[in-house]
């Protein structure tokens, strides 16, 4: 079955493309590498391309699609670019706060479902198949209990872009956010004299009710 979404993501990422144009050579006479650029005016397009995408992966499965939801497109854009300040991929925010948090500060009553983040040069489609790739990240985006899809990102001066994609359920209660003490650890946690260990948690974060 991961084959099977591998291959479908493919074919989505293919039909997305625009005309092929002859590959642009570096001073080195080989292909250089084309950064992807997001212009302002691509956000409709790339927001409901990614919707398209991943409900067509959830047809798939037989789970019913999702609907991209305004205040989780906020609630993704704000942590997006709040990695980009932190320089770090990961799902709390520079003030400590958690997905649940972010989803209830932009008026969204439903539940968190799930929340996938990526920091690359990549397009939004290879951003999706590497998710699906992942067993934590394709949970997410598969999950029967999501209903509502946020989906941004924030684009840094040198290409790089920090993606968040949020699932949600509005026809849950919300939980209550609990303060994350490892959101605002600095230093690792030393297990012995010779061993040391970080406390970071870069995986998927999933509230389920």
């Amino acid at each position: 079955m991961v084959r099977l979404i591998a291959i479908m993501v493919a074919g989505l990422i293919i039909l997305s493309a625009c005309t092929p144009a002859a590959p642009q050579l570096g001073r080195d006479g080989k292909p250089a590498t084309k950064v992807y650029r997001i212009r302002n005016g691509d956000t409709g397009k790339l927001q409901f391309r990614m919707l398209d995408s991943v409900n067509a992966l959830r047809n798939a499965q037989g789970i019913a699609p999702v609907t991209l939801n305004p205040q989780l497109n906020a609630a993704a854009a704000t942590h997006s670019r709040d990695m980009a300040t932190q320089n770090r991929p990961w799902h709390f925010g520079s003030d400590g706060s958690s997905p649940i948090d972010r989803v209830q500060r932009v008026g969204y009553t439903g539940q968190v479902v799930g929340e996938n983040i990526s920091e690359s040069y990549e397009a939004e489609l290879e951003t999706l198949a590497a998710w699906i790739d992942q067993a934590d990240t394709r949970r997410t985006i598969v999950s029967p209990n999501a209903a509502d899809m946020g989906f941004a990102w924030f684009q840094e001066s040198s290409g790089k872009i920090w993606w968040t994609l949020i699932m949600g359920n509005p026809s849950t209660s919300p939980l209550i956010p609990a303060a994350n003490p490892s959101a605002s650890r600095l230093v690792p946690v030393v297990i012995s004299d010779e061993t040391a260990t970080s406390d970071d948690d870069e995986t998927l974060v999933a509230a389920e009710g």
